[in-house]
């Protein structure tokens, strides 16, 4: 079992150069962009569509977390490890972390123990600027619209109080949330009401994950949504002739990173948006070029499966042409302890009252899964304080749901730990029993979808509507997008939209409080309950325990 912290294991570990990386996917070393030894970037034209329907893709989610997360980076690196020692062709995709998660309370987002993505320290920590291409192309439109509202000889008469488009920085600072900008006399722009969000929440963030090239991209972010002139017409980011600009400035970041595990297998991190407000999940172009080099690729989709792995479902496969072979469910003893009535204190307690009622969580995605045709593999990520009567109980429920469940212990033992997760999830993939499917048929009206996911997948009785959710309903109607799937903003931590209402809750139902509208992504968002775009620190950010000396040595990032 590991004994070191993650940042030491990344830091002791043997670290082989990108280019004997590249070279296991039989990757020309003309066609690798470095960013120093270690990392690369891997060009659009790698991507071959007669491999990608020839590999198998595995997707990684989970039941609903408690505040810790429940190791699904940890598992999908465990498990692409796995596959690897079992002789399988295996990679995986994942997603970068944001530095507001980083510095704030969950850490970073590169596994941990054994089953890490390495080097640690840069991917944590701006890796190779993909965040920070995005944040400036999303503050470029920003900038333009101000600079339009000022302007006197070419001006859209656009109306301040309708703009929607708000700045974007990648930290978590809850005092940006709602600002006034422009004040400060006529030379400084006109005052209006504004905002920051989280670069992750940025529509350009999802804009780049979805899009399929750079004609695709540069087209969708033209048709970015600002908000609406005084006379009420509609205006879009082509109209303020941005997408070219947006796009210059993303022509790198819309390459997907080559990095490796600590076992030395081929890894990509790409993009990032968070799952509880946007998709949640890497680029289409990264999973594609995965696949076009591997013969099995691993993807993780956040948070629970309610929320990740329905968007992934529902939203990025339609999109990008992608089905899945296989899902695994991860879920931990500490996590169903959780959902059975524990409290914070009690979660590294053995308790089989605590696990037998919260079992109905992981039972509830189970069930989620099967309704999009894929009968899950349950994953139970292990830790020191699970024990056997816990597991075996956990083992034989899944067992009688007709679903098979592996202890995974990639954490403490790497892919050793992993061989059978990864045999099981191939059993699954060559049985060829899964055959994906749609939850919802985009043609459907907006509500008709929003109940769809209430209800089949959250559990709920019914869905209400806020009086600015309807007349937002009426509005996007009038734009013509009653054809965009839907992308649920959700809390991560219950099926319903209250936090608190852990397990499977029942007799429920959900509000929508309002929309936004992603017409470059090309989805509706359905806000339900109080979520926010600009996290806030907690009262002590992992930021406190972070240090560097004057060798370079780095301390407590995690």
């Amino acid at each position: 079992m590991a004994t070191l912290t993650d940042l030491e294991i990344a830091q002791s570990a043997k670290i082989t150069h990108i280019n004997e990386i590249a070279g296991k996917l039989n990757v020309s070393l003309d066609d690798l962009e470095h960013y120093g030894k270690y990392k690369s970037k891997l060009p659009l034209s790698l991507i071959d569509e007669n491999k990608v329907a020839q590999s198998n893709l595995i997707l990684v989610s989970a039941v609903n977390p408690t505040p810790a997360g429940e190791g699904k980076t940890t598992v999908s690196i465990g498990l692409t490890d796995g596959l690897n020692k079992i002789g399988k062709k295996a990679m995986v995709v994942l997603r970068e972390p944001s530095l507001g998660p980083v510095f704030g309370m969950k850490g970073g987002a590169a596994g941990g123990g054994y089953s890490q993505v390495i080097p640690m320290v840069d991917i944590n920590l701006h890796f190779t600027g993909d965040f920070s291409a995005i944040e400036k192309a999303n503050n470029l439109l920003a900038a333009l619209i101000d600079n339009n509202i000022q302007n006197k000889t070419f001006n859209l008469n656009i109306d301040p109080r309708t703009i929607v488009w708000k700045r974007v920085m990648d930290m978590n600072d809850r005092s940006l949330r709602h600002i006034i900008i422009g004040i400060g006399g006529t030379a400084n722009g006109i005052p209006r009401e504004s905002g920051f969000n989280i670069t992750a929440a940025s529509e350009v963030m999802a804009i780049l994950c979805l899009a399929k090239d750079f004609a695709d991209l540069k087209t969708r972010l033209g048709n970015i949504f600002i908000g609406y002139t005084f006379d009420k017409r509609p205006v879009y980011a082509r109209e303020l002739k941005a997408e070219g600009a947006m796009a210059l400035l993303l022509k790198d970041a819309i390459k997907p990173n080559l990095v490796q595990t600590l076992e030395g297998n081929p890894a990509i991190i790409h993009c990032g948006p968070f799952a509880n407000i946007a998709q949640g999940t890497n680029s289409i172009v990264a999973t594609k070029m995965g696949m076009s080099l591997s013969d099995y690729v691993v993807t993780e989709a956040g948070f629970g499966a309610d929320l990740g792995a329905e968007k992934f479902l529902d939203i990025k496969c339609p999109v990008g042409g992608l089905k899945p072979k296989a899902i695994v469910l991860v879920a931990t003893v500490r996590a169903l302890r959780h959902h059975g009535g524990a409290t914070p204190p009690e979660y590294n307690t053995p308790n089989m009252e605590y696990i037998a009622k919260g079992f109905e969580n992981l039972e509830k995605h189970i069930e989620n899964c099967k309704k999009f045709g894929l009968t899950p593999v349950v994953a139970i990520n292990n830790f020191f304080s699970d024990s056997d009567a816990e597991i075996a109980y956990v083992v034989e429920k899944c067992a009688a749901l007709g679903v098979k469940a592996v202890l995974s212990k990639g954490w403490g033992d790497g892919g050793n730990g992993t061989m059978d997760l990864a045999r099981a999830v191939v059993d699954v993939v060559e049985s060829k029993t899964n055959n994906y499917h749609q939850l919802y048929d985009w043609s459907l009206s907006i509500e008709d979808k929003i109940s769809t996911i209430a209800k089949e997948i959250y559990g709920a009785i019914d869905v209400t509507y806020s009086p600015k959710a309807k007349n937002q309903l009426k509005e996007f109607d009038k734009l013509g997008v009653n054809g965009f799937p839907v992308c649920m903003a959700k809390t991560q931590k219950s099926f319903s939209d209250d936090e608190k209402r852990v397990g499977r809750p029942r007799d429920f139902k959900i509000n929508i409080r309002e929309f936004e509208l992603a017409n470059g992504a090309g989805f509706v968002v359905a806000i339900v309950g109080d979520m926010m775009r600009m996290p806030g620190l907690p009262a002590v950010p992992a930021s406190e325990g972070m240090d560097i000396d004057n060798d370079g040595n780095i301390t407590g990032l995690s």
